[in-house]
C-alpha cells in the first residue's frame, strides 16, 4: 500500500505521525517539569527500597521496561499488570507504588482505587493532569496533553521521560538519555520490513530490552491486527521456539550490557530455525549476517530505550501499513479501555 502523500494517508496513521512528531520534545519538557516530584518519589524509594509498578497495555511494558533500571540502584522493583494485582494482589506494606495510566481513567485503574483506598507512598504516572489519577495521588505529568492516536507512541516516550526523572532523582545521570531525546532521526527501516513482509506471525525479544519489545509487540498486534506477541529472551528458549519458521518473524532488541551476548546467541538460533529476524540494536556490536539490523548507536539504560524505541514505532507502521488500509482506526478497542 502506498502512503506517499499526506492526503492518502490514513487518519489514523496521520494522527500518529503527529504524536511522533512532537514526542522528543514532549518528553524533554516532560523531565524537567516533572523535577520537583520526581525528588519526593525518590525520597521515598530510599524510604522504602521496593517498588510496585502497577499499569495496564502500553503502561505495564513502560513498568516492565524501567524495571531493571530501578534495580541496578538498588531498588527491589516489580511490574505487574493493575488487573492482576486487583485479582490475586501483593502486599503494599513497605512498599511505594506507581500506577501509571496515560488518560487516568481505565476501568481498573478507578476500580483499584475505589476498592484499596489511598495506599501511603503511592503516586501516580499520567499524560493528563485532570484526570482521576492525577486528582487521587500525587502525579508526574507528561506534557502535551492526552495521546488522541491510537497505539502508543508519544505517550510512551513521555512516560519513560518521567521515569527519567526519578531515575535522575535517585542520582543516575541522564544526560546520555536528554542527549539522545535532543537529536532526533528518521531511521531507515525498509529493509526490516521488507524482511517480515511474508510472516503471518510475531515474537519480539530482549534481555533488558524486553519491557520496549513488549510495548512493540504490543503496538504490532494493535495496528497491524495479526498475531504479535512478546516473550523474554529466555522463555523463548524454553519451549516457544517450536513455532519458529518461515511464517514467524522475530524481532530483537539489545543495548549495550552484559545480555546483549545473549541477544546475539538468539538471533543465530532463530535464523537456523528459518525465521526472518529484525534486529534493533543498541549494542555497538558488529551487525549478524542474514539479519535485517536498525543501528541506533550504541547506549545502555534508558539511554538505549530512547534509541530504540523511536526506531522501532517506524518499523512498526511499516509492517502494518502493508497489512492494513485503514491503519490506526480500531475495530474492535478504544483508546481508553473502560471495562474490564
Amino acid at each position: 500500500m502506498s502512503m506517499t502523500s499526506q492526503t492518502s494517508k490514513p487518519a489514523g496513521l496521520v494522527a500518529i505521525e503527529k504524536e511522533m512528531a512532537r514526542q522528543n520534545a514532549d518528553a524533554i519538557a516532560s523531565f524537567e517539569a516533572a523535577a520537583p516530584l520526581a525528588v519526593t518519589i525518590a525520597q521515598s524509594l530510599r524510604k522504602t527500597g521496593r517498588l510496585l509498578l502497577l499499569g495496564m497495555g502500553g503502561s505495564h511494558a513502560v513498568g516492565r521496561a524501567v524495571e531493571p533500571l530501578y534495580r541496578s540502584l538498588g531498588i527491589d522493583a516489580i511490574a505487574l499488570p493493575l488487573s492482576e494485582q486487583l485479582g490475586q494482589p501483593l502486599s503494599l506494606s513497605g512498599k511505594t507504588v506507581l500506577v501509571t495510566s496515560q488518560s487516568g481513567e481505565s476501568a481498573e485503574v478507578l476500580r483499584w482505587f475505589a476498592e484499596a483506598g489511598v495506599p501511603s507512598d503511592t503516586f501516580g504516572l499520567t499524560l493528563e493532569g485532570g484526570s482521576t489519577l492525577a486528582r487521587t495521588v500525587p502525579s508526574l505529568i507528561g506534557a502535551g496533553g492526552t495521546e488522541n492516536a491510537f497505539a502508543a507512541t508519544r505517550s510512551l516516550t513521555v512516560s519513560f521521560a518521567l521515569h527519567l526523572a526519578v531515575l535522575s532523582a535517585l542520582g543516575n545521570d541522564p544526560a546520555a538519555a536528554l542527549a539522545i531525546l535532543n537529536w532526533q532521526r528518521k531511521p531507515e527501516v525498509a529493509a526490516a520490513v521488507a524482511a517480515l513482509s511474508g510472516v503471518s506471525a510475531v515474537v519480539t525479544s530482549g534481555r533488558r530490552m524486553q519491557g520496549v519489545a513488549e510495548a512493540i509487540a504490543l503496538g504490532l498486534t494493535e495496528l497491524s491486527r495479526i498475531p504479535c506477541f512478546s516473550l523474554e529472551g529466555g522463555q523463548l528458549r524454553h519451549g516457544p521456539m517450536e513455532m519458529l519458521g518461515p511464517k514467524v518473524g522475530v524481532v530483537l532488541f539489545r543495548a549495550k550490557d552484559a545480555t546483549s551476548e545473549l541477544v546475539a546467541r538468539m538471533t543465530l538460533s532463530a535464523l537456523e530455525a528459518g525465521s526472518p529476524v529484525v534486529m534493533f540494536d543498541a549494542s555497538g556490536e558488529p551487525a549478524i549476517d542474514g539479519v535485517a539490523t536498525i543501528d541506533t548507536g550504541a547506549a545502555s539504560g534508558i539511554a538505549a530505550v530512547f534509541a530504540l524505541l523511536p526506531a522501532a514505532q517506524h518499523f512498526m507502521l511499516g509492517f502494518a501499513g502493508a497489512r492494513v488500509a485503514d491503519l490506526g482506526t480500531p475495530v474492535r478497542t478504544t483508546k481508553i479501555t473502560r471495562s474490564e
